[in-house]
């Protein structure tokens, strides 16, 4: 096979103009993801936060921001005691749910998953006591005004018939 010069030099220029076009430029980029309105049903938490108790005394801070392009909503929890733990939130849209992986440096894991609906995200999971033992994890969280989120965790040990509150926190927007 016998390669014509000439061609390739007339081709070529074609061919690096025709990349630079910004309608083929467009053409060639991938489709945004998640833009579906699932994927916004958390935005209410989004923010610098500083969370109390009912009472009033201060249990931390928290961070709520979007990364990896808006498809995943990243927690960066600072405890008034100096406990640090993060979270990733995802909608997960082959499930259409939600779902929420926690780590902290006590070594805590727990994964949740749920829904949105009537204004609350709720996640739930289980996780096992220390004699193994199964415990059914709730996490709620609802805007209950502009600017203020109320993060409810509760845990249940007898199956789900009857719950007690680990965490109340009263978040107000910094």
């Amino acid at each position: 096979m016998r390669l014509n010069v000439r061609r390739l030099h007339f081709i070529g220029p074609i061919l690096l103009l025709s990349l630079e076009s910004p309608a083929l430029a467009q053409s060639a980029r991938p489709p945004r993801l998640c833009t579906a309105p699932e994927y916004r049903q958390f935005d209410f938490w989004v923010g610098q936060w500083e969370v109390h108790t009912p009472d009033g005394n201060r249990a931390g801070s928290n961070r709520i921001q979007p990364i990896l392009n808006g498809c995943v909503l990243q927690e960066s929890w600072t405890g008034a005691g100096g406990s640090n733990g993060t979270s990733y939130n995802v909608y997960d849209q082959t499930r259409q749910r939600w779902h929420q992986t926690w780590v902290d440096d006590q070594g805590s894991l727990l994964q949740l998953d749920g829904t949105f609906r009537d204004g609350r995200m709720k996640l739930e999971g289980e996780t096992r006591d220390s004699s193994g033992g199964r415990v059914l994890q709730r996490i709620t969280w609802e805007q209950t005004a502009p600017k203020n989120v109320r993060q409810l965790w509760e845990v249940s040990s007898d199956g789900g018939t009857s719950w007690k509150v680990v965490f109340d926190g009263r978040y107000v927007k910094q």
